[in-house]
């Protein structure tokens, strides 16, 4: 089965005059819709545009797998376990909350920042918080595995007319950050997402330039 999700149809979050603009893809916060808590361990895929100076001051998490893909600009992220980075676009931050992690996000650049930030919850709970930045995994075919969820992340980009096939997994989310892809019948254009299941890996076709990301899930 694959289920197509466009993005004007995420719930609007955030806080517009402080700077922060956000659209959910599940329920979030003060939106709730017992149709749509997760898919398989993804309990969040938020789309955060954050203004100059801008930013999301301290705050707890547990027991969470937190996956940060920059569209533009510079995220800048603290945490309470001393890490101090920024992230650029083509880098990938994966911070595990684990027994508890405190930390920010701010924008403390002169321009806009795009990011899109996925939740997962993992297998058990408890263990020590760790964080990893892969720098440059935009430029790398490689896959970035999560054990801890049983979830693998893959970075496709695609020019006009390239296919790709999606992986052969018990499920597999697919969410179209730039550009325009066709998956079976269905055209994704930016924002839009698909959650397959059942399917023996289906392909995408680029329109045009494309950057997609796909998560391979094994439950």
């Amino acid at each position: 089965m694959i289920s197509v999700h466009r993005a004007e149809d995420r719930f609007p979050g955030g806080d517009q005059d402080t700077g922060i603009l956000s659209r959910h893809a599940f329920s979030f916060g003060s939106f709730y819709d017992p149709d749509n808590l997760r898919f398989g361990p993804i309990m969040a895929c938020n789309s955060e545009r954050l203004a100059p100076g801008a930013g999301f001051e301290e705050h707890p998490h547990s027991h969470t797998e937190i996956v940060t893909w920059v569209v533009e600009g510079e995220l800048t992220h603290r945490d309470s376990t001393g890490h101090a980075t920024l992230v650029r676009p083509g880098d990938l931050q994966h911070l595990s909350a684990a027994s508890g992690v405190r930390h920010v996000e701010r924008n403390d650049g002169d321009e806009p920042l795009t990011f899109i930030q996925m939740w997962l919850s993992p297998l058990g709970a408890g263990g020590r918080p760790a964080y990893t930045v892969v720098p440059g995994m935009a430029d790398s075919a490689a896959p970035y595995a999560i054990p801890s969820a049983g979830a693998t992340l893959h970075v496709r980009r695609l020019g006009a007319g390239e296919r790709t096939l999606l992986p052969d997994a018990a499920r597999v989310y697919v969410h179209v950050v730039t550009g325009e892809v066709r998956l079976g019948d269905a055209e994704l254009a930016s924002g839009d997402s698909a959650r397959i299941s059942g399917e023996p890996g289906p392909e995408l076709v680029a329109a045009g330039a494309a950057e997609v990301l796909v998560w391979e899930l094994s439950a």
